[in-house]
């Protein structure tokens, strides 16, 4: 087995440190198999159990390119991507999980794209968690 990519580890461990509010907020209610039972593991270098990306973004992330590239990046390599809006996640918090149930769960359509939620699923969704 290989080591860690140290530079990966480094940025994993600052964005664990600097997240906003709705990201804080959030993984209050993620952490320690507080939903469902499911693990989550915050802002990690990629390889994990579900492979479901949840992103919580601020509005300079509206039709952002590079974001775009992401997405397709973490499909294209087997990870669902579910984008939600900050505000969302600091107002409706329990729609907001019900949601990241339903994607863990294979309950969502395949590709969402509305004014306050992206969902892109990879090959296999659906299949990987029980």
């Amino acid at each position: 087995m290989r080591g860690p990519e140290i530079a990966t580890t480094k940025r994993a461990r600052r964005l664990r440190q600097s997240d906003n509010d709705a990201e804080g907020a959030l993984w209050l209610e993620l952490r320690d198999r507080r939903l469902n039972g499911h693990k989550f593991v915050r802002q990690f270098p990629i390889g994990r159990e579900c492979q479901l990306v949840v992103e919580i973004d601020g509005s300079q992330h509206a039709n952002n390119s590079y974001d775009q590239i992401r997405d397709h990046f973490m499909v294209s390599n087997h990870w669902s991507v579910l984008r939600f809006w900050n505000v969302d996640v600091l107002k409706d918090r329990e729609a907001v999980l019900e949601t990241i149930l339903a994607a863990i769960e294979g309950r969502l359509e395949r590709h969402i794209e509305t004014h306050d939620l992206r969902f892109f699923a990879a090959k296999g969704y659906g299949e990987t968690c029980p």
